[in-house]
């Protein structure tokens, strides 16, 4: 995401520009983006953001489903073979994901598999702020979970990413 845009330019796009500048801020889920566009004019990334939330929270159960698992898997197959969106490779590399050693990197596969086997969808969190270590640490105490409270878990990672990639998109 090289360009940035002011909030001024994002309320002004057609409502079909709108949803291709913001489409990718939740993962292949541009349907965030057209719940929203008709409720501009934004007054800031806050603003935009809460009622991004907002649509993906209130989304029906099988919509926030599909957006979880519209997600990859950290440091799993779609990385290795190149496969991830610009956003989620920058912010997988940003948390050193692809500089795994080999046993890490063969204990998230271990944990990746163990945690889509027990909730039947991938992991999620923010990685910004987190190092391998730390996301391990989350991944291993996270699988102690239900399925209901790991739904919830990972719809608000998504929320807190979508915030850090419409800060990244928009200068206020």
């Amino acid at each position: 995401m090289s360009m940035t845009y002011s909030m001024d330019a994002i309320n002004q796009l057609s409502d079909a520009e709108f949803v291709s500048v913001l489409g990718g801020i939740f993962e292949h889920s541009p349907w965030v983006a057209q719940a929203v566009a008709t409720r501009r004019p934004f007054l800031s990334v806050h603003d935009l953001h809460a009622s991004m939330a907002h649509a993906v929270r209130s989304a029906d159960e099988d919509a926030r489903l599909t957006l979880i698992r519209a997600h990859p898997e950290l440091a799993g197959k779609a990385a290795v073979r190149g496969e991830l969106t610009e956003e989620s490779t920058r912010e997988q590399s940003g948390a050193g994901l692809n500089q795994c050693s080999p046993e890490e990197f063969t204990e998230l596969q271990r944990l990746n598999a163990a945690y889509n086997d027990k909730f039947g969808f991938p992991f999620i969190i923010a990685v910004r702020g987190h190092d391998r270590q730390s996301i391990i640490r989350h991944f291993a105490q996270r699988l102690n979970s239900d399925r209901v409270t790991e739904m919830h878990e990972c719809i608000e990672q998504i929320v807190q990413i979508g915030g850090f990639r419409l800060a990244d998109l928009i200068r206020s």
